[in-house]
């Protein structure tokens, strides 16, 4: 029945521009070429009950100065939004070391320029309990095309066999090949450490060494096809002698000319919404590039994946930043995921991975879904899931409201630079006793990088991506569409006016509106000839339900609520209210915000307004600040009151 409505929505939308095709088409034939099909659509798209049925797009074009090539964006708990380009995926900023950040107010409409103290550009981010933003790794190198690599290169596995102490290479350390006799140099420092004895279980007996393995990438001293490997060699560490000499040693695989990937770094800082700056804590263990941060329960933050220092996918280690240390300790045990995985917290304290990711990573290393108790690092893989080979650029999305605990998986493509897509959508729900992928409504296109937002009457708007890798063939998707969990339907709505692909995303604002940010197309053409530049444009859609008469009002109220508490706030409204919601604000880049949920919340009608209860659990409602917005018996919502859960 739902469906039949969609297509009742769908047929008013067509029927408003017959019915402005039908009145222009009695006036003059001049007149009519002169308005255009441009006309009619502008007309159309701005009549007032169209807006009330599909809501509306606008373009927020900043001033020159102010534009950037934005990467990742923020909402923070001031309202103000952080959009993050780092070096914008521009190459030549990066050579020059010129790091963008912005703090935009869209309710005031300024701009503010913020000094960038790294690359952070396809670095990982999530909000932190104590209302700053956590930000960790980015790039430290470019990757370089087969074809422009002058020095074979790629990755040397040092080996220390002693025991008793760890050894420290310094960069430019020369490895020279037992059996080839060709040499490479090392491009950063690298620490090695000592060797773990191994001893037989049952009788204590000393059995082996197992030398401590340390990761180096390094270059041929010399530019040309002749200094390439073809196969493993081991090496000898030039300037070492005596024991470390015999004790030390590398082994590389083969060291070529080949396409050389991104390379992470370790750098970590805490973006300070209200001092408007960022804040450098202690670095990660490992050097990331297109990590994924997810909040635990205990208010501590999980980095998971992306390219380390050498441009190789990290070897599943794993680890957790303590926000009152500002320290990293790695996880129990080993764990590999492609890029950004989408990696979110139950509210059983273990981890759902949808299996969505943002690309990098072999086609059969850490793809299957499945829940990840972290504590003993035992991963559950779950069945059903549709185009299992088309998950790479898919989102995912827990459904409102978080207590269901069901979560949409929409569209994706396959692994690398791959032209398929999925038209499916998948749901799984955690309230079933054995849960498993089942089919959602179908895309109406194969849709890679499909952006998502939580809206905050129990919907999602689903809007982009493009059929094809980056938009290539001017596949750009402009449309969107809202999806009701409730009756497992998507409604099309208005258009959007710029296509989004790769490096885009999606944010609720505290007025109900969406933002959406970035794209970055490989071509600007169908024949895909002609090199596109970065959408720099921002882009705002206003949903149908804030084209209605009135919405309620909410004021007041405390600041901060605590887990299992109570809290009153005025609303003249009060007797219309049928929903409370506590929204997580965003954090997105690359089709992945693992941090957005809307939480339900209990509430009795007060003479003045309302009063709300913040669930007990936890891991449902996470520390840090929430939108709390409430709405009436027509499903439109409130301004939003910031609040904080301690």
């Amino acid at each position: 029945m739902k469906e039949d409505g969609g297509r009742r929505r769908r047929v008013r939308r067509l029927g408003i521009t017959g019915a402005v095709v039908l009145v222009l088409a009695g006036m003059n034939g001049p007149w009519l070429y002169r308005f255009g099909t441009d006309k009619y659509h502008q007309y159309t798209i701005n009549k007032p009950e169209y807006k009330a049925d599909n809501g509306h797009w606008d373009i927020i074009d900043f001033p020159a100065e102010y534009r950037l090539n934005t990467i990742h964006a923020a909402l923070l708990h001031t309202g103000k939004i952080l959009l993050i380009a780092g070096s914008g995926n521009n190459q030549d900023n990066f050579d020059a070391k010129k790091f963008d950040t912005r703090i935009w107010d869209p309710v005031k409409g300024t701009i503010k320029k913020i000094p960038t103290p790294a690359d952070l550009f396809c670095t990982g981010h999530t909000q932190l309990a104590n209302g700053n933003l956590l930000i960790a790794g980015g790039t430290k190198r470019y990757e370089t095309l087969k074809g422009d690599v002058t020095k074979a290169g790629g990755l040397m596995v040092v080996h220390n066999e002693n025991p008793d102490q760890p050894i420290t290479l310094p960069a430019g350390t020369r490895f020279t090949g037992k059996g080839n006799g060709k040499t490479f140099v090392s491009k950063d420092p690298v620490l090695v450490p000592r060797a773990k004895k191994v001893f037989d279980k049952s009788t204590g007996a000393f059995l082996r060494n197992d030398p401590g393995l340390g990761r180096i990438y390094v270059e041929a001293h010399r530019s040309g096809q002749k200094y390439e490997t073809g196969t493993q060699d081991n090496y000898r560490i030039q300037g070492l002698t005596g024991a470390d000499a015999r004790n030390t040693y590398g082994i590389a695989q083969k060291l070529a000319l080949d396409k050389k990937d991104f390379q992470g770094i370790r750098d970590a800082y805490e973006f300070d919404p209200v001092a408007e700056k960022y804040i450098k804590v202690d670095p990660m263990n490992e050097a990331r590039w297109y990590p994924t941060l997810t909040t635990l329960s205990d208010g501590k933050v999980l980095s998971v994946s992306g390219l380390d220092e050498i441009g190789q996918l990290v070897p599943g280690k794993n680890e957790v930043f303590d926000p009152k240390t500002r320290k990293w300790t790695y996880t129990k045990g080993i764990r590999q995921f492609p890029t950004y995985p989408a990696i979110s917290l139950m509210q059983n304290g273990k981890l759902f991975y949808s299996g969505s990711n943002a690309g990098y990573g072999p086609d059969d290393v850490g793809r299957d879904p499945g829940v990840w108790d972290l504590a003993s690092n035992r991963f559950t893989k779950l069945d059903g899931l549709s185009d299992p080979n088309m998950m790479e650029t898919s989102g995912t999305v827990l459904l409102p409201p978080a207590q269901n605990e069901k979560y949409l998986v929409i569209g994706g493509g396959g692994v690398g630079e791959s032209k398929l897509s999925s038209r499916r959508t998948r749901l799984i729900d955690f309230l079933d006793r054995k849960p498993r992928f089942v089919d959602g409504p179908e895309l109406e296109k194969g849709t890679r990088y499909p952006q998502s937002s939580i809206l905050p009457d129990d919907t999602v708007l689903v809007s982009g991506g493009s059929e094809d890798y980056r938009g290539r063939g001017d596949s750009n998707i402009l449309q969107a569409r809202i999806y009701d969990p409730k009756a497992n339907t998507f409604d099309r709505v208005a258009d959007p006016l710029v296509g989004r692909n790769y490096h885009s995303g999606s944010i609720l604002l505290p007025d109900g509106r969406v933002m959406f940010f970035g794209s970055n197309s490989l071509y600007a053409d169908k024949a895909d000839t002609k090199p596109a530049t970065f959408e720099q444009r921002i882009e705002i859609y206003t949903p149908p339900y804030l084209f209605r008469d009135a919405r309620p009002s909410l004021s007041g109220g405390p600041r901060t609520i605590a887990r299992g508490a109570s809290a009153s706030f005025t609303s003249a409204h009060a007797s219309s209210i049928r929903t409370a919601r506590l929204i997580r604000p965003s954090a997105s880049t690359h089709v992945t915000d693992v941090d957005q949920r809307s939480i339900a919340l209990d509430f009795t009608k007060t003479k003045t307004g309302i009063s709300v209860t913040v669930p007990k659990n936890r891991n449902l409602v996470e520390s840090g600040w929430y939108m709390l917005f409430v709405t009436d018996d027509q499903g439109t919502p409130s301004k939003a009151q910031w609040v904080k859960v301690p």
